[in-house]
């Protein structure tokens, strides 16, 4: 099962702990983390995954796989920059978003529109007309936010 986790490229050390153990909990249920495959939310996600013997895979905006974190097990190079956000949340079969720039709005859009469950930690919060949409499910910690990914794709 892949669950893509998302998030900025740089991030402070409370995000990029609460990233890591996201990965952890991840790998420690069977999951492999699919992400952009870079660094802050991204290389947290693919160590605490790869701290527990888990699978990772990042899906790359350049053109070459040497752009990478050093926790990548499976580099994937698009050469297409931010465009690569659609093919990263099409990739997992829930998305985890974790705190976050306007690269993990644009792949929490992605993932909505395109029908997969979005769990956030820390992140976004969509409004329209100034009423909060019910389209993202918020978790309170990492547990929480793999617990609901995982049972969303059951469900």
């Amino acid at each position: 099962m892949f669950i893509a986790v998302i998030g900025a490229g740089q991030c402070d050390e409370k995000t990029y702990t609460l990233a890591e153990q996201v990965g952890r909990e991840l790998a420690l249920r069977g999951a492999t983390v699919v992400c952009g495959g870079l660094g802050g939310v991204m290389e947290a996600a693919c160590k605490g995954a790869k701290s527990v013997g888990g699978h990772t895979i990042g899906i790359l905006p350049g053109i070459t796989c040497r752009d990478a974190n050093s926790f990548v097990d499976i580099p994937i190079v698009t050469g297409l920059g931010e465009a690569r956000n659609s093919i990263v949340v099409r990739s997992g079969r829930a998305v985890i978003a974790i705190g976050g720039e306007y690269g993990t709005l644009s792949e929490i859009a992605f993932a909505l529109k395109f029908g997969i469950p979005v769990i956030g930690l820390g992140t976004w919060e969509l409004a329209r007309g100034g009423t909060l949409l019910a389209s993202m499910v918020e978790a309170k910690d990492a547990r929480q936010a793999v617990d609901l990914a995982i049972s969303a794709i059951v469900a």
